[in-house]
């Protein structure tokens, strides 16, 4: 289900047709990964997102206290196996979502 609340509830840029049986699968899969390294789906993300020694900081879209100490708790896990950097991989893509098509063509 969709948590009530959430982005995909609130009818901005988030297009409930994205949420297909193959893309929830999918979540989750990932979810699962993140559960086995001990971290929520989203602290696996931003610790996806650090691996990289490029970057050099994330800006967040915390809503609550409560998401923003999830967020930090990232931090205690950031090294990903060979594994699982193969199992993320092949569950992600661009699953057909392009929040930046309309910016593209000049429809905003």
């Amino acid at each position: 289900g969709v948590p009530e609340g959430s982005r995909a509830t609130g009818g901005g840029s988030f297009d409930r047709s994205w949420l297909t049986d193959e893309l929830v699968g999918n979540l989750r899969a990932l979810n699962e990964i993140a559960a086995a390294r001990g971290q929520s789906l989203a602290q696996m993300a931003l610790a996806w997102a650090l691996r990289d020694e490029r970057v050099t900081s994330l800006v967040i879209g915390s809503s609550s206290v409560a998401q923003l100490e999830d967020s930090v708790g990232a931090v205690a896990n950031l090294r990903f196996s060979d594994d699982e950097l193969a199992a993320v991989d092949s569950l992600t893509g661009d699953a057909g979502v392009d929040l930046w098509k309309d910016a593209r063509q000049g429809t905003l």
